[in-house]
């Protein structure tokens, strides 16, 4: 539709103030749309001599036409590092393809500083081909610049602030570790006839956990030992990890029972736990007395809530050691614990675990790996010592990848079965002079 269609609803002579108000504005020459654009414009020879520019662009160097066409290159406007730039990188890419487009470049301000700008290049040319003229725009980049400066500031502090982050969360880390070990025994003592193995698996570096286990002496003739699972993770149920070994150490040198000894940290948690935020925990704790004529050694153990013991015999036999009616420890006030014992002999071994190994998800499916899979495990290992049953159930947790998301703790105790000695006159001798025993 042509400007002569009037809108018959606007008053005829509204519709004549419009028209005049728009013609106005058609009344700035080219020259002077060129003058006063908001970007810069120059035009240069070939050689890089200012032909032409308007007084944007000079308003922005603070100089006068005089001082710069025909007299300064465009090169002259640019800062040292500009001028490098230009030489090595802008004037060799426009020469090979006629356009070059929006390169960042520092014009010399009138203060002294530097002025960021984009600029966009083309080649005009003749009727035959050949450059005569370089035609260039030059946009204000301040805004920009600073808008690009404030982005990677940010972008520093917060590169500073995530390697802080992390150099933190190592601390928290190592300091977590330090604390893990120091809530389980640095080694296991020896004990005479018979052989002991443990491995803590950490499920979270980032966690506490509150599995534990512990083997001590009571005298010269018997050991104690036990092995359990805090309910919770973190500094909480450390504290009740610590509370709960020290309390199980202290309560085997006064009576060395291992129901007594349940039954006073039942106590002790319950006391201490029973309001606000309940804690509790699940444990096995008992006695070994070996017996060094007959080479066996006696067991006698409770527990409380924990996961049944597993016995592993050296003729293959694996078999859980039944501990019926054994409750949480700390959640009544007076809860019942069942003893039970067994015997070890050459070549067989007790196991203790916590619940993150028989919880593990295994297959695609995902299903719990049980007490079953353990039984059958144990088995297949006989006969097995102590540190061959923990380095296969090691390798095994490692097998569980993701599935095992729970902190576990192992504690093998077993019978080593005897080394013979071979007689003098069962020995052959080899002509290296290196004897083999015969056993007869």
């Amino acid at each position: 539709m042509g400007r002569t269609a009037r809108n018959p609803e606007r008053p005829e002579g509204e519709e004549s103030a419009t028209d005049a108000t728009f013609s106005s504005l058609l009344e700035d020459t080219a020259e002077e749309l060129y003058d006063s654009a908001p970007c810069g414009y120059l035009s240069t020879l070939m050689d890089g001599t200012i032909a032409r520019i308007n007084g944007t662009l000079l308003d922005w160097l603070g100089l006068t036409r005089e001082e710069v066409v025909g007299c300064r290159r465009f090169t002259d406007l640019l800062t040292i590092g500009g001028r490098l730039y230009h030489e090595t990188h802008f004037a060799p890419l426009l020469r090979m393809q006629g356009k070059i487009s929006e390169i960042a470049l520092e014009l010399k301000a009138p203060d002294g500083g530097r002025l960021p700008v984009l600029v966009t290049s083309s080649v005009k040319t003749s009727g035959d081909g050949e450059p005569t003229l370089i035609r260039t725009t030059v946009f204000d980049a301040r805004q920009r610049r600073a808008y690009e400066g404030e982005l990677l500031r940010e972008r520093q502090v917060a590169e500073e602030a995530r390697r802080q982050a992390e150099a933190d969360r190592e601390r928290l880390r190592e300091a977590l570790a330090v604390l893990q070990q120091s809530l389980l025994p640095a080694a296991l003592p020896v004990v005479p006839g018979m052989e002991a193995a443990s491995y803590y698996h950490t499920a979270s570096v980032d966690r506490l956990g509150g599995d534990f286990y512990d083997l001590f002496p009571l005298d010269d003739k018997r050991w104690a030992f036990f092995l359990g699972d805090v309910c919770g993770k973190g500094p909480q149920a450390a504290a009740v990890t610590s509370l709960t070994r020290y309390t199980l150490r202290a309560a085997a040198l006064h009576n060395s029972d291992p129901v007594a000894a349940l039954t006073t940290l039942n106590t002790v948690l319950h006391e201490r736990f029973n309001t606000g935020d309940p804690r509790y925990c699940t444990a096995i704790f008992g006695i070994l007395e070996p017996d060094a004529t007959a080479g066996t050694v006696s067991v006698h153990l409770a527990s409380g809530g924990h996961p049944p013991a597993l016995v592993v015999r050296a003729d293959g036999r694996a078999d859980y050691l039944p501990t019926p009616g054994g409750l949480l420890i700390g959640i009544l006030p007076d809860p019942r614990f069942t003893p039970a014992g067994t015997t070890l002999g050459p070549g067989d071994s007790l196991l203790l675990y916590t619940d993150g190994l028989t919880e593990a998800r295994v297959g695609t499916n995902r299903a719990l790996y049980g007490e079953d899979a353990l039984r059958t495990f144990t088995a297949g290992l006989a006969p097995a010592g102590a540190q061959e049953l923990i380095t296969a159930l090691t390798g095994l947790l490692d097998g569980f990848g993701e599935g095992l998301d729970d902190d576990t703790a192992l504690l093998a105790l077993g019978v080593p079965h005897p080394v013979p000695v071979a007689r003098e006159h069962d020995l052959t001798r080899h002509p290296g002079g290196v004897g083999t025993g015969v056993i007869s």
